[in-house]
């Protein structure tokens, strides 16, 4: 698909602000879309494009944004928060569990609940690009929150992406690793990150997968299918 107007929530830094510095070097006119003022007000100045401060865990906002940008055909629900605790789920505190949902799944049930009956209204070609994870994919003993978050987060592309598979609309689910963002100082370049979104975007495809872990996440659907105790996920170099 072409495309020329695009909205990033978390667009204020790491895969958000690549996916909206990759857009603009397209030609693309892109809104930027973050909670943190400052950095928004940054990124939109380096990029030369339109900001909206924006709170994905509140409806109304998600809904001013969304009625901020009438032209859309990529939309990419991106934001997303780690959390403060990371280990076990009774390790998590309550307002970690609470916090860490409300951006991750709320800010994604925000998202479509804006975007999607204005994109089907418009009857043109549009896509909608859902920042899940790889811990949405496999299941580690730890992640806190984040990783539970993530899990909904994939079953929520996918119910997105069957919902819409007769229409203009599609869906692509962003898996990644480590990234080197706020929430990591490892990881791959968040730039190679979305030039791989943003193709498969293009291409059509549903799910962006890290390289390595596909036998991985196979064997999890093998053992949840068979009754057998989970392991530990392991990458295939």
């Amino acid at each position: 698909m072409d495309i020329t107007s695009a909205v990033v929530t978390g667009a204020a830094g790491g895969i958000g602000r690549a996916l909206a510095a990759r857009l603009r070097s397209t030609g693309a006119r892109v809104v930027l879309a973050d909670v943190d003022t400052a950095a928004l007000d940054g990124a939109a100045a380096e990029l030369q494009a339109d900001a909206v401060r924006t709170d994905v865990s509140d409806a109304a906002q998600t809904e001013a944004l969304a009625a901020a940008v009438p032209d859309v055909d990529l939309v990419c629900l991106n934001a997303g928060i780690v959390g403060r605790d990371l280990g076990a789920p009774w390790e998590v505190s309550p307002e970690d569990w609470d916090r860490v949902f409300a951006v991750n799944v709320g800010g994604v049930v925000n998202g479509l609940r804006a975007f999607v009956p204005r994109l089907l209204a418009a009857g043109r070609p549009a896509h909608i690009l859902i920042t899940a994870s790889l811990a949405g994919l496999v299941t580690f003993p730890a992640g806190g929150a984040y990783a539970a978050s993530k899990h909904a987060v994939v079953a929520l592309a996918e119910q997105a992406a069957l919902a819409l598979a007769d229409t203009p609309v599609g869906v692509t689910m962003l898996c990644p690793a480590l990234v080197r963002t706020g929430m990591s100082p490892e990881g791959e370049d968040p730039a190679d990150i979305a030039e791989q979104a943003l193709a498969a975007v293009r291409a059509g495809t549903f799910a962006v997968v890290p390289d390595g872990w596909a036998a991985g996440i196979t064997r999890r659907g093998q053992w949840l299918a068979t009754g057998a105790q989970p392991e530990l996920p392991t990458v295939d170099l």
